[in-house]
């Protein structure tokens, strides 16, 4: 048997080549030719000799990924069934498949790419030595890092989009015929994720909407050290209908195109998804620090070598006369010496050293053209639904709804989508009337799983639309998370600002909620936006705002190509009034074509007093307005609305409180974790003097209860006011 450890590996395998120890070929397939299974045969065997390459490197302290490809070759068969059009979202183990899809365009190297990123090269032409990734824009794979099923939803959206695009006779990133590659491993299968990804498929197969997307399982029958219980795979992939299923074995490498032939086909002529059960074998452990030995039999793991997919390429290479099995070991000792001076040459070649050079790519870069104009003329045939309301005052909601009409008018690759958003027109209504105007391809209803909303976010901004999804509450988008931040917003970094998410994310959420709450639908959390890099974070606490931000919202999306949340204070949605009933002081009109669209991070201010300056957002901005109204002490006050909570531009708030006397910070979050955390330490950093006499009120570090409850552990107009009397401000 061949020893097992990669250094003795690959002096034994040549050494079988040279012996003709090759196992029993599967017959020859008449129609694929000897020339397609050589070239399998060579990118399997770069990418075994690369991910060895790459271990010896390591213990050198020259590169630094060992998660390799050893005994997932196969897929370079299913890369050649497919066309370079096709993305492909790639399972870590994928390495074969890259580098034979190299061969569909001439002139690339991805040898030397593949070893750049596993060096951690600055010119890794991908990543720019941010990680070793699979990924290349040329060759359409967008790239991936260390997935755990977290890229399916992204996979899934793109699908979706690509069909859209089609049924919307709009141009896409690629073309309308393309079909979605997403590879994935076996132990990934009982992820959530991947399970919810899966049933969208599904769901939207189910119901004839097109779905262009084969997942590929590579299952190697083992996650790390836990084994998948024998048949459980098969059994699971084959329970998603009407998902169609196929099966591969990994060692014949005619089969598994073959079978990847048939189910692009299938896709094609269908339009509906399809999984490729591919068996594989994993050696050399997990990485490069796992020792198999510690969990498995040296026996038992010397034995998976005799199913080695190389050794039934080079089997069926002898089979079919194209070679000798001693020039096959000539050959493999010829590739081993050329990855080992590709991987010396891209060792050698510079990494990244600058804080400011590692993180030039956290933002995508900016497309050139000007903004949408706006027109009164635009306007009005926008608004033109509502007639009746269209010139008078309204709140939040109304201005929030009349400014996405707008913007699907003005932006034909628009699109709105989350849980009761098309006909309903949202919970609460934001989306009323959007679906009859535009229709349900760019108007719709998803699944209730925030997973695969924003899984539709991404694929549909890749394929050029913009999206604008709606998460239902706050506290919702805590169950996808990781798409925001592992996937999105992480996507211009990790492909050094060749490929970006641009969305805008409407999320209804804080707190104060009336009739109507909880933990779940009055969250006034939103610390988990607030650390990840290159994200915008946007509050309205009125109409005006509200329409303007929006606008600004969609700009930086489709021309700066950022990730725009826009959280919207469910409390003031319809809010009228704000001292007392019947007053219609939280009203405002629609903003004429004329009001310019804010700068990043400008706030607004009330007043001009010398006293105290005020600093909130969203409902505290409102209840802050309240209580310096009871006080009557505009002229000792000043009160500032952020509006741009992440990036916190304090630069841009600092000439409006630098000439105040004290400073109050109302933040309707708790005290940990939340923004008056951040606006305390800039003062501390950068206005000692003024720092002493900061004082903030915030909410208490606590869930937030049902009903009147909810008040005792939020700010309120009181608390403000008397906080303001202490602070020296008196009642007029």
């Amino acid at each position: 048997m061949m020893r097992t450890d990669f250094e003795s590996w690959q002096a034994d395998f040549i050494e079988r080549l040279q012996t003709g120890q090759l196992p029993q070929a599967h017959s020859p397939v008449t129609t694929i030719s000897d020339s397609m299974v050589s070239s399998w045969y060579n990118s399997q065997l770069l990418s075994r000799f690369a991910d060895l390459e790459s271990r010896r490197l390591q213990k050198q302290g020259k590169s630094f990924y060992t998660i390799g490809s050893a005994g997932h070759e196969s897929n370079a068969a299913v890369a050649a069934a497919l066309k370079i059009t096709d993305p492909a979202f790639l399972h870590y183990r994928s390495g074969a498949f890259f580098l034979q899809r190299a061969h569909q365009k001439p002139g690339t190297q991805p040898l030397y790419d593949l070893m750049l990123s596993f060096c951690a090269s600055a010119e890794d032409p991908i990543s720019g030595g941010r990680h070793k990734v699979l990924g290349s824009l040329e060759l359409n794979i967008p790239p991936q890092t260390s997935t755990i099923a977290s890229h399916l939803p992204k996979a899934m959206g793109t699908a979706h989009a690509i069909a859209m695009s089609k049924r919307l006779k709009l141009a896409g990133t690629w073309p309308n015929d393309s079909v979605v590659l997403c590879s994935f491993g076996d132990a990934s299968a009982n992820h959530s994720t991947l399970l919810g990804a899966l049933n969208s498929t599904a769901w939207a197969a189910y119901q004839g909407i097109p779905m262009p997307i084969m997942f590929v399982c590579e299952d190697n029958g083992i996650g790390i050290s836990t084994r998948s219980p024998k048949g459980w795979i098969a059994q699971r992939l084959q329970s998603f209908q009407p998902i169609k299923y196929f099966y591969a074995d990994g060692r014949d490498s005619q089969q598994v195109f073959l079978t990847a032939q048939a189910a692009r086909q299938y896709i094609k002529k269908s339009g509906k998804p399809a999984i490729l059960h591919l068996q594989t074998t994993r050696y050399f452990g997990h990485a490069g620090a796992d020792a198999e030995v510690a969990y498995r039999d040296k026996y038992h793991i010397a034995a998976d070598f005799e199913n080695d997919v190389l050794l039934f390429s080079a089997a069926q290479l002898v089979k079919r006369g194209i070679t000798s099995a001693p020039e096959l070991a000539n050959h493999a000792q010829s590739i081993k010496e050329r990855v080992a001076r590709v991987a010396e040459q891209a060792s050698l070649r510079p990494r990244l050293t600058t804080a400011k050079a590692i993180s030039s790519s956290v933002v995508a870069k900016a497309r050139s053209g000007d903004a949408k104009v706006r027109s009164e003329t635009s306007i009005n045939q926008a608004l033109a639904f509502d007639k009746r309301n269209m010139h008078t005052p309204q709140p939040l909601g109304k201005m929030l709804n009349w400014a996405l009409h707008e913007i699907m008018q003005e932006h034909p690759n628009a699109l709105i989508f989350g849980e009761d958003v098309a006909k309903k027109g949202g919970v609460y209504h934001v989306t009323h009337h959007l679906c009859e105007q535009f229709g349900p391809n760019r108007v719709m209803n998803t699944v209730l799983d925030e997973q695969t909303i924003l899984g539709l976010t991404i694929g549909a901004a890749q394929q050029g639309f913009l999206p604008i999804p709606e998460i239902q509450f706050l506290a919702y988008m805590h169950n996808a998370e990781d798409q925001l931040r592992g996937e999105a917003a992480t996507l211009p970094f990790f492909s050094n600002g060749q490929y970006d998410n641009p969305m805008v994310i409407r999320i209804a959420g804080l707190a104060y909620q009336k009739g109507f709450g909880g933990h779940f639908h009055n969250d006034n959390s939103f610390a988990v936006f607030r650390d990840i890099p290159g994200v915008i974070v946007m509050c309205p606490s009125n109409g005006r705002d509200a329409a303007l931000l929006m606008h600004h919202a969609v700009d930086l999306a489709q021309r700066e190509r950022r990730v725009v949340i826009m959280l919207e204070p469910i409390a003031l949605y319809m809010a009228r009034d704000l001292l007392q009933a019947g007053d219609n002081g939280w009203l405002f009109d629609y903003p004429s074509a004329k009001e310019a669209i804010p700068k990043l991070g400008q706030p607004t201010v009330h007043g001009s007093g010398k006293k105290v300056a005020v600093i909130s957002y969203g409902n505290g901005y409102y209840l802050s307005r309240q209580a310096c109204a009871e006080l009557q002490a505009e002229d000792q006050v000043r009160i500032i609305d952020l509006r741009y909570l992440v990036p916190l531009a304090m630069d841009s708030v600092m000439p409006f409180i630098e000439e105040c006397e004290k400073v109050l910070i109302v933040d309707e979050c708790r005290q940990r974790g939340s923004l008056s955390e951040e606006i305390i330490t800039y003062l501390q950093e950068h206005q000692p003097n003024l720092f002493s006499q900061v004082s903030r009120l915030t909410a208490e570090d606590c869930f937030i209860p049902l009903g009147k409850a909810a008040y005792d552990i939020l700010p309120s107009a009181n608390q403000i006011k008397d906080r303001l009397q202490t602070m020296g401000v008196l009642r007029q």
